[in-house]
């Protein structure tokens, strides 16, 4: 009798960690999802990195009077490199670094902004200055959905921006 109990307690702790563990995985997901998701509000608002690398990231930028933006579609660039070129941007070559004190002191390339001047290397202003957790989200969104994905398709484009966005049936017309 003992031991029949003690198999029913084992199984229902047994089951009770595999729910939790489902739930927790869920809750990881769902989080992943979050974040991929405030990522890409932060790519289309307030970093506004599609004005120079366009919608779908693939170099065609929404504003002319914006410098050209990589294609990031065929990028190779690693999660660190990610970061850090969103962070300390790239002096003389247009992409500006959206970390507040880049250049205040050496952090980013062991230069300061009296260095890249005596270089004659010109900084862009970004829109916005990015929080470290904000640079995180937007390199989510950016692994998730855009660096390395190759072209943009219709069904890409839905899975970016939705099964309703009228830019998917007008860039890609069945």
């Amino acid at each position: 009798m003992q031991a029949r109990v003690s198999r029913r307690i084992r199984a229902s702790v047994a089951v009770a960690v595999l729910a939790g563990s489902l739930s927790f995985a869920a809750q990881v997901a769902f989080a992943q999802t979050d974040t991929v998701a405030a990522g890409g509000r932060i790519y289309r608002g307030k970093g506004d990195c599609q004005a120079c690398h366009g919608w779908a990231g693939d170099g065609r930028k929404m504003n002319l009077q914006m410098p050209d933006g990589a294609n990031l579609r065929e990028s190779t660039l690693t999660r660190e490199q990610l970061v850090f070129v969103i962070k300390c941007g790239l002096p003389g070559r247009q992409m500006p670094a959206y970390d507040r004190r880049a250049y205040a002191d050496d952090r980013c390339l062991g230069r300061t902004r009296a260095d890249l001047r005596r270089m004659g290397l010109q900084l862009f202003d970004p829109p916005a200055t990015l929080q470290n957790r904000e640079v995180e989200r937007l390199v989510d969104f950016l692994e998730a959905k855009v660096v390395g994905q190759g072209p943009m398709d219709r069904q890409a484009c839905v899975d970016y921006w939705g099964d309703d966005a009228d830019l998917c049936s007008r860039e890609f017309p069945d």
